[in-house]
C-alpha cells in the first residue's frame, strides 16, 4: 500500500512528460523523419533557412548577454538596496510574464518606430530600430528579461552577508570580495537564468513579427518562417526547419548544463 502511495507522483509526472514534452518531440521528428535525407537536407540548408537560423541564434545570444549584466545588476538593487518604489519595481519585472507577446510588440514597436518616444529620438543620429535586426533584440531581451533576475534574487537573498564582512576585515578590497566571494556562487544560477532566457528568447514570435520587416536574408526569424510556410501549406518545410532549430537549441542546452556539471564538479575537487 504505501509503494502504491509513493507511486502516484512518479505516475502524474511520467504522464506530464510524456503528454507535454515527449509526444510533441516524438511526433515533429517522426514528421520529418519521413522527409528523404536529400530533401531534407536541401530544405534545410536553403539560403533563406540558414539565414533565418543565423538571424534568431545570433541575436537571442546577444540579448542573453544584455540580460546576463543587467539581470544581475537589476537583482543586486532589489535585494541590497532600499528605495522607494522598490515593491513597484520588483513586480514591473515579470510584466513580459503576464502581457501578451503581441501588445509587447505593438507597445515596442509604438516606442521605437520613427514617431515613437525613444525612436524619433534615435532616428535624428541615424539609429533605426523597428523593422531591423536591433528590435529584434530588443523585443527578445523584454521577453526573456525576468528569467535572469528570478533565477538570481532568491540566491542573492540567502547569501551570508558575515562573509563579505570578514573578507572586509581581511583586508580585501570591494571588488576582490565580490570576485572571489560574492560571484563564484551565483554562477549556477546565472548560467540557469541565461539557459531560460535563451530558450525564451529563440522561440518568440508574437513580439517579433511585428517589429521586425520579416524579409527574407534580411531579419527574417526561424519562428516567423515556420509560420510563413504553414501558411503556405508547406508542411514538410515547417517541420523540416523546426526540427534544425530544436536540434541547435538542444545541443546549446545541453552544451550549459554540462558546462554548469563541470563547473560545480571543479568546484567539489
Amino acid at each position: 500500500m504505501t509503494l502504491f502511495k509513493n507511486s502516484w507522483p512518479w505516475l502524474f509526472t511520467l504522464l506530464y512528460l510524456l503528454f507535454m514534452l515527449i509526444l510533441p518531440i516524438t511526433s515533429l521528428l517522426t514528421t520529418a523523419s519521413q522527409t528523404l535525407v536529400i530533401r531534407f537536407w536541401e530544405i534545410a540548408t536553403e539560403p533563406v533557412a540558414v539565414s533565418a537560423y543565423f538571424v534568431t541564434i545570433s541575436m537571442a545570444l546577444c540579448a542573453c548577454f544584455f540580460n546576463a549584466i543587467f539581470g544581475f545588476i537589476l537583482a543586486w538593487v532589489l535585494v541590497r538596496y532600499n528605495f522607494p518604489g522598490k515593491k513597484l519595481l520588483d513586480a514591473a519585472v515579470d510584466l513580459p510574464f503576464a502581457l501578451p507577446t503581441s501588445v509587447a510588440g505593438l507597445t515596442l514597436a509604438t516606442v521605437y518606430s520613427d514617431q515613437g518616444w525613444i525612436g524619433s529620438i534615435l532616428n535624428d543620429f541615424g539609429i533605426q530600430i523597428v523593422f531591423t535586426r536591433l528590435g529584434i533584440t530588443i523585443a527578445m531581451i523584454f521577453v526573456s528579461f525576468p528569467f535572469v533576475v528570478r533565477t538570481l534574487q532568491p540566491v542573492l537573498q540567502e547569501m551570508e552577508i558575515e562573509l563579505e564582512e570578514a573578507a572586509w576585515s581581511l583586508g580585501a578590497s570591494p571588488w576582490q570580495t565580490f570576485i572571489k566571494i560574492v560571484f563564484p556562487p551565483l554562477v549556477p544560477a546565472l548560467l540557469t537564468g541565461v539557459t531560460l532566457a535563451f530558450s525564451r528568447a529563440i522561440g518568440e514570435y508574437g513580439s517579433i513579427v511585428i517589429v521586425s520587416s520579416n524579409f527574407p536574408l534580411k531579419d527574417l526569424i526561424a519562428s516567423v518562417l515556420i509560420f510563413q510556410n504553414l501558411e503556405q501549406y508547406d508542411y514538410i518545410g515547417a517541420t523540416v526547419i523546426g526540427t534544425v532549430v530544436l536540434v541547435i537549441s538542444l545541443f546549446l542546452l545541453i552544451s550549459i548544463n554540462l558546462f554548469q556539471s563541470w563547473n560545480q564538479n571543479y568546484k567539489m575537487n
